[in-house]
């Protein structure tokens, strides 16, 4: 497995027991015993250990795969009440252009208790085979038996590289099975794309506080996992797509996969427009310079039919909360039109909202890095140009 209990210098203590944050490991005759299939091989136990009766051979816990077994580009196509979300079309298009690009197929994983219908949606999206695990017990998402899902799923197609979205359900699902299957994953990637030679699949991601745009590989393990945020790839329906086998998958499910059950779920009824789903956002950034201008971005986004966005700044200033922050640590954005008003552009905002179709910047300093990214620029003081703009719309 790659860590074990050295019975000789074990004392009994219950250091480990306690450190484990996955339950793994028991006392048993005071002697410490590691269960393999719950530990994640995290360490916790071993720098906890008190005595040095806990070795981890990372060397066996790293070792190479035979990466020739894997082939193929495959999506988590997730859903929530039976309807495929958008993440998931998006996902599936870009899995297809890297699936091409390598000259490989794209499969679909379909989880949930009646979810089998949506793979002619799969298909749309570019889908050359759909998989469905399918149970009453799924339903409703829990990790567990959603994670053993992924990981048989994986086994039994090998897959070399698994998309996700980075939604809530996305991430915690990722993590568990990256984990159980010993491999890499790179979290929120802004950018995808493929070394053909070497078939190395190119993670890019925001990195040192989003200063930086790292490129992510991973050589030796297969498959290679990404979780991309919503709206950050453009879905793209095939215009010619031809229906593929969708096969039924066998999960070894046990008893303890379905623990934790779903009592109740609580719906929360929000009036405002959905920010990542705006046709038309009208953002805010330093520049709006107090919470009462704020007034003028509310104004303009309801004349335009649109929502009200806000760049970190202005949420961590508190002149607006932080539902309506876009960027790398809010919301990933794919409007039509993106009015950004006194927003300097840092590499954190621009990562949640540069996909956007028209983007449209509003700042009194020319040189801002907002206007290398903008199709439209207007370079004045936005407590001018907004009460022209809202006037002149009231007009029509």
């Amino acid at each position: 497995m790659g860590i074990r209990i050295i019975a000789g210098k074990c004392v009994g203590c219950k250091q480990c027991v306690n450190a484990c944050p996955f339950g793994a490991i028991s006392m048993v005759e005071k002697l410490a015993v590691i269960d393999e299939f719950t530990c994640k091989l995290c360490g916790a136990c071993v720098e906890a250990c008190k005595v040095n009766a806990i070795e981890m051979d990372v060397k066996k816990v790293a070792e190479k795969q035979d990466i020739t077994q894997y082939q193929g580009v495959a999506v988590y196509a997730e859903t929530r009440n039976n309807e495929l979300q958008e993440v998931a079309k998006e996902l599936l298009s870009e899995g297809k252009k890297i699936a091409d690009q390598l000259k490989i197929s794209l499969v679909a994983l379909l989880i949930g208790e009646d979810v089998k219908y949506l793979s002619e949606e799969c298909f749309k999206y570019g889908a050359d085979k759909v998989y469905v695990a399918q149970d009453k017990r799924l339903k409703n998402y829990t990790t567990s038996p959603y994670t053993r899902a992924v990981v048989d799923f994986v086994k039994e197609v090998k897959p070399e590289i698994l998309l996700l979205g980075a939604t809530t359900m996305g991430r915690d699902l990722a993590a568990r099975a990256a984990v159980r299957l010993q491999t890499g994953l790179t979290a929120d990637c802004t950018e995808l794309g493929v070394d053909v030679a070497a078939r190395a699949f190119l993670q890019t991601r925001p990195a040192f506080g989003g200063n930086i745009m790292a490129t992510i590989v991973c050589p030796d393990h297969r498959p290679q996992m990404a979780t991309v945020r919503p709206h950050v790839m453009k879905k793209v329906e095939v215009a010619d797509f031809k229906k593929g086998p969708v096969i039924d998958l066998k999960i070894n499910y046990e008893p303890k996969d379905f623990k934790v059950q779903v009592v109740e779920i609580i719906k929360e009824v929000k009036e405002q427009l959905n920010l990542a789903e705006a046709d038309i956002i009208v953002a805010g950034g330093r520049g709006v310079q107090s919470a009462d201008n704020f007034k003028l971005i509310k104004e303009l986004a309801h004349l335009l039919g649109g929502a009200v966005g806000a760049s970190r700044a202005a949420v961590d200033a508190d002149w607006i909360p932080h539902f309506h922050q876009v960027g790398q640590t809010g919301k990933t954005v794919q409007s039509k039109i993106y009015i950004a008003c006194g927003i300097s552009g840092a590499i954190q905002h621009l990562a949640g909202m540069q996909s956007s179709d028209i983007i449209i910047a509003i700042n009194k300093d020319a040189d801002a890095p907002i206007f290398k990214v903008a199709d439209y620029g207007i370079v004045g003081d936005l407590l001018e140009v907004l009460p022209a703009l809202i006037s002149e719309y009231k007009v029509q």
